[in-house]
């Protein structure tokens, strides 16, 4: 068998490190996207890393310990930096390396940068502090904080050419960037309620009798939590479902990637609905032997091509 040699187009050594720099926070703080962008190839990996440590920062000011204007003044500043890198005002030999990186990466890959305004717009609104009474106001604070990073990622990723239904691949992008939100949402809850925030809807929690909120390592008293848990397991599925799609329309190792990350938090979402009050305990999380599975299952193309005889047979 004869092995071809990846073609990895010239960078200099200052974008070199700046996207290094990227890597490296990557690595550090995001282990499950990281995991997953492993399977790209170098151009796509850096570009995916420079997407990631901007979000990252963005994310960081929303969560940090900062009083609310200050964070408020500090995200326009961000924004500020977003318009410099859409207008190509940023040098290869600025200081500040994940605007070079992000910079070098919008020029080799058509990412639509508006979607990092939409995180800005996302992370705002959890300074404001931000409730949802349905799920449809809910999903506008979803699409703006996860929906975007999928619609990002599909500017790096692109579809095949000749794809069926590519037209609709940033829809598909939108949606599982859903999917992997609410699972976050389930997972985070306890953690997210000790900050005083509550994301799932107002009138789920009415429903099933938890409206006085997750601020211990048990449900409230007389509720129905296993039965909201399940109830948004529901709706994060048919999400899944639904954004899975997305799957034949990218190449093998965009495919492999993509599968990856939403195969972990579907699994993450597996063991939630077998133990909905392990996220009032604990973080849930899943082995590195388990992550690696479900990488080898990724480029094995299987969740493809099980998607592919699903899409087949709604058409027949």
């Amino acid at each position: 068998m004869i092995r071809t040699v990846e073609s990895v187009p010239h960078v200099s050594a200052p974008v070199l490190a700046a996207y290094s720099y990227c890597e490296a926070v990557t690595g550090q703080q995001a282990r499950n996207f990281a995991y997953g962008i492993r399977l790209l190839p170098t151009p796509k990996r850096r570009a995916m890393s420079a997407l990631y440590a901007f979000s990252r920062r963005v994310d960081d000011i929303g969560d940090g310990d900062l009083p609310g204007e200050v964070k408020v003044a500090r995200l326009e500043d961000t924004r500020a930096l977003l318009t410099r890198i859409r207008e190509g005002g940023v040098e290869e030999d600025d200081t500040d390396p994940v605007a070079v990186a992000l910079t070098h990466a919008a020029g080799a890959f058509p990412i639509p940068l508006g979607g990092l305004d939409e995180l800005i717009d996302g992370v705002q609104m959890d300074v404001r502090g931000e409730s949802y009474e349905t799920w449809d106001d809910l999903k506008v604070y979803c699409r703006c904080v996860a929906g975007a990073i999928g619609r990002l990622s599909l500017g790096v990723f692109g579809t095949e050419p000749g794809a069926r239904g590519a037209e609709r691949a940033s829809e598909y992008a939108d949606t599982l960037g859903l999917a992997l939100q609410l699972t976050n949402i389930l997972r985070d809850v306890r953690e997210d309620a000790e900050g005083g925030r509550t994301y799932l809807p107002a009138d789920d929690l009415a429903k099933f009798g938890c409206s006085a909120g997750f601020g211990g390592p048990t449900p409230p008293e007389g509720s129905d939590f296993a039965g909201l848990v399940h109830f948004e397991v529901r709706r994060a599925r048919a999400l899944f479902a639904e954004g899975y799609r997305l799957l034949p329309m990218l190449d093998r190792r965009s495919g492999a990637c993509v599968a990856a990350m939403a195969g972990i938090y579907r699994r993450l979402l597996d063991r939630i609905e077998r133990d909905p009050e392990a996220v009032l305990r604990g973080r849930v999380s899943l082995p590195g032997r388990e992550k690696a599975y479900v990488a080898v299952r990724g480029l094995s193309g299987l969740d493809t091509r099980h998607v592919s005889r699903r899409t087949v047979r709604r058409r027949a």
